[in-house]
């Protein structure tokens, strides 16, 4: 039975209720429950305030449409749902549909004998919830793209099967774009897998109440993501220091460290504007506070580092252990994560999360980082550990005040930042900015700059960045950045890993923010303790990475960063209209070569090179030993920056990459010349 109450069209057929309603421009929001009703308080990545949006509406005998703008939609009586561009008719996506056991036979529908059918809710009995899987038609020579960032050098993910879960290195924001002209939503928390498969296209929920996606269509993959960004949220506008370089290392231990090596940056006259200090700097997890033996006067090193031009960003983790002065309050009033079995500590290590999807939870922690660090002048906050990295990653053993974690797990990092956000935004903040290790989408309307996590230090990772970055991109994240060197295992007298770090650097100098970080080695102990002596947990706490700064590589790595720190300088009046973009249009700042140029057939299989803007293309080096690589130029007169040799683009070329040498090329002469003025 078909229906329509105002913007919307029903289908109520046995136990479900399907709706669908236009959401967005060119866009429509597609539900189904078996509940009888749709739950009002659902998580949703949708914006809560998306202006309504007029829909065309037409219900006949044995199927009914809905139009909204550019996309149409057509279900049959059978509830096959099918999705079109409306003025040409091309068919986008259609679900899979291979049943003979139809009670009512339409024209045009095959039977089959497989008795599969487009959408199946498997329950959970005695609950209200069900296992959901979704399958697409797949459909020959598509390509998708986005859905978050995976450990994989894979840009098109046809082919992929990704699990949509949060885990450090692993950022689930289930948005793909597809290369048949329209972009999908997959509008649910829970635990899953996405399959872009030959023969199917499938998503999965574990657990969930009830179906929820939202699909656009567009004339290329820029009017795609706007549509998207216009109802999950754009970014706010990037604070200019970010734009700068930013200095990290695990771990800077004192006070006294910090403004050492700001002092150094200054006296060599090298170009500073972010200095990080990263976890452990507590005095215990769950305290959100300096330890004062070792951090005795954080007002002064603020006040210090703003008078050398330098912010400070410091490290907040939302682990609580039970020696925390927090940790009793927190228990009590129900602000910390639950397991359905056994202990609540030993979740990682000896301690247990906070629940950020709980507000009360949100708003006692975020009085603690206000009372100890931002009322002491330190703004910038780096929430690490935001998935929550839960050991084993039994998500089924977990609660959360949203829901089981099975049901709604993929939210937390969302509402970690949230919590960030909106407490600066309530102190008067503006362009507020965390850095995050995870995300979901909308997340970026909460200024989420999301990094790609603990990797190693390997050419391998290396090139693994470039389809992260333009990944997350075409999701909605325009913000992104990559421990420059890789997180685990660089040696610092490593032949190797210099010319890894080498590499590295030259691409983090063209990425959206430029930051170096990573756990080097050797470790090093500290005040006479032993470095990971496998017995006192404060072995640990003492521990600390090799120097991680541009001069700990001796004076060839040293020269050669030194040149890239000057050129990211000249680089920022342009990337800050690129951020502006990004605050207006939602459009990402590294991005996919076909995101410009989407008629050129060439441009939709690079994986290994991208745009920053429109006017920059770099094709980064990431093998071991490589002084030249094949570049692919679009159409269009392009000027190699280090040479100023001029080529006419359409083909590839060979561009030669000393060590200290990476191919970018320009499309814009006046760029190119303020590039490469003295």
């Amino acid at each position: 039975m078909f229906y329509q109450e105002g913007n919307k069209l029903f289908r109520r057929y046995d136990g479900e209720l399907l709706c669908i309603e236009a959401c967005g421009e060119n866009a429509l929001r597609v539900r189904a429950t078996m509940l009888g009703r749709f739950k009002e308080d659902k998580i949703s990545a949708l914006l809560p305030d998306i202006k309504p949006t007029a829909a065309a509406i037409e219900i006949k005998d044995d199927r009914a449409f809905i139009c909204n703008g550019k996309i149409r939609c057509e279900v049959l009586a059978t509830g096959k749902i099918t999705f079109y561009e409306a003025n040409s008719g091309k068919v986008l996506l259609k679900e899979y549909d291979k049943n003979r056991f139809r009670r009512q036979k339409i024209k045009g529908e095959k039977d089959s004998a497989l008795g599969i059918v487009p959408r199946t809710f498997c329950a959970h009995r005695g609950t209200d919830c069900f296992k959901l899987e979704v399958r697409f038609e797949a459909h020959e020579g598509e390509k998708f793209y986005g859905m978050g960032q995976y450990s994989q050098p894979y840009l098109d993910l046809k082919g992929c099967s990704l699990e949509l879960a949060q885990r450090n290195s692993q950022v689930s924001i289930p948005f793909a774009i597809s290369s048949n002209g329209y972009g999908l939503l997959w509008n649910n928390p829970a635990h899953g897998y996405a399959t872009f498969g030959k023969n199917v296209t499938l998503f999965t929920a574990d657990s969930t109440a009830e179906m929820d996606y939202w699909i656009t269509c567009g004339d290329d993959p820029a009017e795609i993501v706007r549509a998207y960004s216009d109802v999950t949220g754009k970014v706010p506008m990037m604070p200019d220091y970010a734009l700068g370089f930013w200095q990290c290392k695990l771990r800077y231990r004192t006070q006294d460290e910090v403004l050492e090596v700001a002092r150094r940056y200054k006296e060599l006259g090298l170009p500073l504007s972010v200095i990080v200090i990263d976890f452990f700097h507590w005095t215990a997890q769950g305290d959100f506070k300096f330890d004062p033996k070792y951090w005795p006067y954080p007002e002064k090193m603020v006040r210090e580092l703003k008078e050398l031009g330098v912010e400070l960003m410091v490290s907040v983790w939302p682990t609580v252990e039970e020696g925390s002065e927090n940790f009793l309050h927190m228990e009590e009033m129900g602000y910390l994560i639950r397991t359905e079995a056994g202990p609540r500590l030993g979740i990682k290590n000896k301690d247990t999360y906070m629940d950020a999807t709980n507000p009360e939870a949100r708003k006692f922690v975020w009085q603690k980082l206000k009372e100890n660090y931002y009322d002491k002048g330190i703004h910038l906050f780096w929430l690490d550990e935001c998935e929550p990295e839960i050991i084993k990653y039994e998500y089924e053993n977990y609660r959360y005040y949203s829901g089981s974690v099975l049901e709604t797990g993929n939210i937390y990092p969302l509402d970690f930042a949230k919590m960030v956000y909106e407490g600066r935004k309530a102190a008067g903040d503006e362009n507020i900015l965390s850095l995050v290790r995870c995300a979901w989408a909308g997340s970026q309307r909460y200024g989420s700059l999301v990094w790609t996590g603990d990797v190693s230090s390997d050419f391998e990772t290396l090139r693994n960045q470039i389809a992260a970055g333009i990944s997350m991109g075409l999701s909605g994240i325009p913000w992104w950045t990559t421990d420059i060197g890789g997180f685990h295992g660089g040696n610092i007298y490593s032949d190797e890993f210099k010319e890894c770090l080498v590499r590295w650097f030259e691409f983090g100098a063209f990425c959206p923010v430029f930051r170096l970080h990573g756990f080097r080695l050797p470790i090093l102990s500290f005040e006479g303790k032993e470095a990971f002596n496998g017995t006192d947990a404060k072995g640990w706490y003492f521990s600390s990475g090799s120097p991680n700064e541009i001069w700990s590589y001796g004076e060839e790595v040293f020269e050669i960063c030194k040149r890239y720190l000057f050129l990211r300088e000249k680089l920022r009046p342009y990337l800050k209209e690129l951020m502006k973009e990004a605050h207006i249009k939602g459009s990402p700042v590294m991005r996919a070569v076909f995101y410009e140029y989407p008629n050129d057939s060439k441009a939709w299989s690079i994986e290994d090179e991208y745009m920053l803007g429109s006017s920059i293309l770099v094709a980064p080096i990431t093998e071991q030993g490589a002084r030249s690589r094949t570049v692919y130029l679009p159409e269009g007169e392009w000027t190699e920056l280090f040479s100023g040799k001029t080529y006419q683009g359409g083909k590839e070329i060979k561009a030669q990459a000393d060590l200290s040498q990476i191919p970018v090329f320009i499309k814009d002469t006046n760029l190119f010349l303020k590039l490469t003025e003295a």
